[in-house]
């Protein structure tokens, strides 16, 4: 029979050992059932413990634990605090604590910061409900417990709150500013954030690699490769702070957001360890960086130096799929996730759902719809949206209202989605309707591409005066895309008169943008109007603006093959036009005979 010390001996050489996991501690946890050891509830507590070493909490096994101790300390509590508060349901924390509390055990100074951070973590929780039970029990002065307040009441939205427990705190550490910087950044105040961090190094206090990861955010954000190129010179390069995967992470993040694709791949390669954090962050950087091809490569190269991805990883790879119409790679990616059985969340069933519906195949998306068990307002926004994109009115619209029945508030982009749907099926009063409920009813304000949706229903309907009406009276200034709109809708009722007005009016606001020529152009062409299509070529030449070369991709067994006009970049190009010429030379030997009513092709 295996004795207690015996079980406490392989205790020692399981957490010695890197290869252990949850199945090991379940089958120590049989053995002390098996031998009738039961009773020493300490050895259970010695098992919560290993729990918070492994990758993810295990809830359900970590409850089951805790329930056969029968007099837990408040050690073993704050165990539960900080294990359930890095879980996807960090309210489990409140709710022990409450049963703590029931028990007559007095919370110590550990106990907070790790309730706050569930807090931080918990949809709808008032944190202010902690701070009552912090003053109860004196911890208000314990900066510990004051900088992680800071950090909770910025990350739930009360910044001012957050301020002014900051500036409560009598000595402030590099952990009291960060947590402001973090929070401000998180809140949309990234001018805020640096000009605390500036702060920060003029009252002499230490910078950190968590200071200069919450910096480089609002750098990013606000564009300012400067600011972000003294943080990595200054603190990363002189070795004030360690190269570390997560201050990698948050340059890459910064360069990418600021448009320089290069710096961000220079610190990509020249990081000599790369864990899964770091790659996601590439991916991502390859993605808003418009680098489509090269994020697929970049996942490739992750997998095949076995790096398992998450859900943040594949959302990233599923939206590079999206924008290069990528169907194979984005079933791939589906079979992916199927076969390693990784849990869909909304985010990740929110990015498959909006692939196949923008790939073309809106019945598999509706799949993926039907079979997501939790489905958020950004769930059915994608499919909404992907149903509109399909021209399907219909069920775009009883997918809308059957959200709403569901108890579900409409977001901006959900209001965008409708509206589309509306437009595409000539729904003009319904349009209307659900445009004057945005504000009304959902508190919802349109912004300049609910008003874009607005008069492309308007100017495909042909009411083009009301289309015009409301160009005028738009709380904000109106953008190209809106003109551009309203131009299209010209174009299809024959309204040349006012389309030649707004083609010059997107020629005076952007007279280097080459397209804004080619729709004016076009519309000379339609009416037959030569002299004016030259006098368009002779103003794109006065103003030195040339034609942007045309680009296309096709997918191909799985490859996506990129090609842009007059280049012979790809491999193939020789044998393509090659085969170009032979087509052509075969439609010179037709002649096309005009008939008013048709087309006929004769052999020459």
């Amino acid at each position: 029979m295996v004795g207690f010390p015996v079980l406490n001996e392989q205790l020692k050489w399981l957490v010695l050992w890197k290869g252990w996991n949850l199945y090991h501690l379940k089958q120590i946890n049989s053995v002390v059932f098996t031998c009738g050891l039961s009773h020493h509830t300490s050895f259970f507590s010695k098992l919560l413990r290993l729990c918070l070493l492994l990758p993810s909490f295990p809830s359900s096994y970590a409850s089951s634990l805790f329930n056969h101790i029968t007099n837990p300390t408040i050690h073993t509590w704050n165990i539960i605090f900080k294990g359930f508060s890095n879980t996807s349901h960090p309210q489990s924390s409140i709710s022990f604590y409450i049963q703590m509390r029931q028990h007559g055990l007095f919370p110590n100074k550990h106990t907070f910061p790790l309730l706050l951070r569930a807090f931080s973590r918990a949809k709808n929780q008032n944190p202010l409900l902690v701070l009552a039970q912090i003053q109860k029990f004196g911890y208000t002065s314990d900066q510990f417990v004051q900088n992680s307040l800071v950090s909770c009441f910025a990350s739930s939205g009360y910044v001012d709150i957050a301020l002014q427990v900051f500036d409560e705190i009598t000595h402030k550490d590099v952990l009291s500013y960060t947590a402001l910087i973090d929070g401000y950044a998180r809140n949309d105040l990234p001018v805020r954030a640096l000009e605390l961090f500036l702060e920060m190094r003029q009252e002499e206090v230490k910078v950190d690699e968590v200071a200069v990861v919450a910096a480089l955010c609002p750098a990013g954000t606000l564009r300012y490769v400067w600011f972000g190129r003294c943080l990595h010179a200054f603190y990363v390069e002189a070795g004030r702070v360690s190269r570390d995967v997560y201050i990698g992470s948050a340059l890459v993040d910064m360069y990418a957001k600021c448009g320089f694709w290069d710096d961000a791949l220079k610190v990509f390669e020249d990081m000599p360890y790369k864990n899964l954090i770091f790659w996601s962050a590439m991916i991502a950087a390859c993605v808003h960086c418009n680098r489509f091809r090269e994020a697929l490569s970049v996942f490739k190269d992750m997998l095949s130096v076995k790096v398992v991805p998450n859900q943040v990883t594949l959302t990233s790879v599923l939206s590079a799929s999206t924008r290069l119409g990528a169907l194979d790679e984005g079933r791939w990616i589906a079979n992916y996730i199927k076969e390693h059985k990784i849990k869909f969340n909304a985010v990740l069933g929110t990015a498959l759902i909006d692939m196949y519906a923008k790939c073309g195949c809106i019945e598999e998306a509706l799949l993926v719809f039907e079979k997501l068990p939790n489905k958020d307002v950004y769930v059915w926004t994608a499919m909404i949206n992907g149903l509109a994109a399909h021209g399907d009115a219909a069920k775009s619209m009883a997918l809308f209202l059957e959200m709403l029945r569901n108890g579900l508030r409409p977001n901006e982009v959900t209001f965008i989605g409708i509206l589309s749907a509306c437009s595409h099926g000539g729904l003009v009063d319904e349009g209307r309707r659900f445009f004057s409920l945005m504000n009304q009813v959902y508190a919802v304000k349109p912004n300049l591409d609910h008003y874009g949706c607005m008069v492309d229903l308007l100017g495909r309907a042909g009411l083009l005066e009301e289309a015009c009406k409301l160009i005028q009276d738009m709380p904000m200034k109106p953008t190209p895309s809106i003109w551009g709109a309203l131009f299209g809708s010209c174009m299809i009722h024959k309204a040349y008169e006012l389309g030649e007005w707004i083609g010059r009016h997107l020629i005076d606001i952007q007279p280097y943008h080459c397209g804004r020529y080619t729709l004016l152009a076009n519309l000379y062409s339609t009416c037959k109007n030569w002299e004016g299509v030259a006098q368009v070529r002779q103003m794109m030449k006065e103003m030195g603006v040339e034609k942007t070369r045309g680009c296309s991709w096709i997918e191909l067994n799985g490859e996506v093959h990129e090609f842009i006009a007059f280049d012979g970049s790809h491999t193939k190009s020789e044998y393509i036009y090659t085969i170009l010429d032979n087509l052509v030379n075969h439609l010179q030997q037709i002649t096309i005979s005009p008939c008013a009513d048709s087309l006929v092709l004769e052999r020459s």
